[in-house]
């Protein structure tokens, strides 16, 4: 994998010959969520070899283009207006944050440039418009799942809790959505929300902010935050007596690597697991090892899923004006959103009116190094 500095491409950039097809990616490969595109990259390449290794889309090679963000949004506009004007990509695959899928998005659809983010979850990723797609489920449904599982009995796979606190980073579009979602559902199913704390992104101190929650006596803590802050917010909560469940989003990805015995017990949504016996997620599973030495986590699933999706529709798509027989990006638009049944690795995925995906979520518990699928609820 090619680490990227700023926006520098990864390969020469060069108008796409007949002979192959050209994807873009945007992503956070350095920077403080560096896990997460690493993983995301990670998961296209595999599925952009695995694709070429059978003859490429319509007898064309499939190039992937990627560029490094930075997990920062100032970068965002450069990557992808390079990738869509100077490269001549078919289509634009990411990016993992939602803040950073907003402002990506709203150049694809400027310039008419289909995207599918592979795991931004927040609602106002696709309404930036019609050319623009997710692999994810959204966070209403999300924020239900936890709420279901705080809630549910243990008979039926929950908790069986009534009174949860909220820790919010306020600097994520992607937090502060899941943490409304969390809300409205709990409070609809009789759950009772009896505390909400904030803080900022990156912090290093939690210390006030869990002191108050601490008073406050909650059943469980619902974080909504990434994992880069999790792992130290968890540390600090034991440190200082909380020992309530700490419940968190898909963001959580990769907590157990760095939260120690702190973050063990926890609970949290996320897209598939990699202990499931599908054919589909073992064969992956086992390749992706192969290729990194690593256990592939659910957003390099959901890029594979992204990458299997546009080849699906490219295949489906009429041939459009453009010379070269690959199809316009108008004919690749309304064939992903066509899309009905996919078999993805994270599951079959359907395109809602919305261009999001239909799919059930799973809640995972973190055991040792593991995180066995604890809760499932479909759409």
């Amino acid at each position: 994998m090619v680490l990227l500095t700023g926006c520098k491409k990864s390969e020469t950039a060069a108008n796409a010959p007949a002979t192959e097809i050209v994807v873009g990616e945007y992503g956070s490969l350095t920077g403080s969520e560096a896990t997460f595109g690493q993983s995301t990259h990670n998961g296209l390449k595999m599925a952009v070899d695995a694709i070429n290794a059978q003859g490429g889309i319509k007898g064309k090679k499939v190039r992937l283009v990627n560029y490094d963000d930075q997990g920062k949004t100032s970068e965002v506009g450069t990557a992808v207006t390079r990738l869509i004007t100077s490269d001549h990509v078919i289509a634009v695959i990411g990016e993992v944050a939602s803040s950073l899928s907003i402002a990506g998005g709203q150049i694809a659809q400027q310039n008419g440039v289909p995207m599918i983010s592979p795991s931004s979850t927040n609602p106002k990723v696709t309404e930036t418009g019609d050319y623009i797609f997710r692999v994810c489920f959204v966070d209403p449904f999300q924020g239900l799942v936890m709420a279901r599982f705080a809630t549910d009995p243990k008979n039926k796979g929950g908790l069986g809790l009534k009174k949860v606190a909220i820790l919010i980073d306020q600097r994520q579009a992607y937090a502060q959505g899941l943490a409304k979602y969390f809300e409205d559902s709990l409070t609809k199913i009789g759950g009772q929300v009896i505390d909400k704390e904030s803080y900022q992104g990156g912090d290093q101190d939690f210390s006030a902010q869990l002191q108050k929650l601490k008073q406050a006596q909650p059943e469980a803590i619902f974080i909504p935050g990434y994992y880069t802050d999790i792992a130290n917010i968890a540390k600090q909560a034991r440190a200082i007596g909380i020992t309530a469940p700490l419940l968190g989003g898909d963001g959580w990805e990769s907590v157990q690597d760095q939260g120690g015995d702190a973050i063990q017990g926890a609970y949290y949504s996320n897209h598939y697991s990699v202990d499931e016996k599908r054919p589909e997620v073992v064969n992956f599973v086992s390749k992706y090892e192969q290729m990194t030495g690593k256990k592939p986590d659910s957003m390099a699933a959901l890029a594979h899923d992204a990458m299997m999706l546009l080849k699906d529709a490219i295949e489906r798509a009429s041939t459009g004006a453009e010379a070269n027989g690959i199809p316009s990006h108008k004919a690749v638009r309304d064939a992903l959103a066509q899309t009905k049944d996919f078999q993805g690795i994270t599951g079959k995925i359907t395109m809602d009116e919305h261009r999001d995906a239909k799919k059930p979520a799973f809640v995972l518990k973190i055991e040792g190094k593991t995180s066995p699928i604890a809760y499932t609820l479909a759409p």
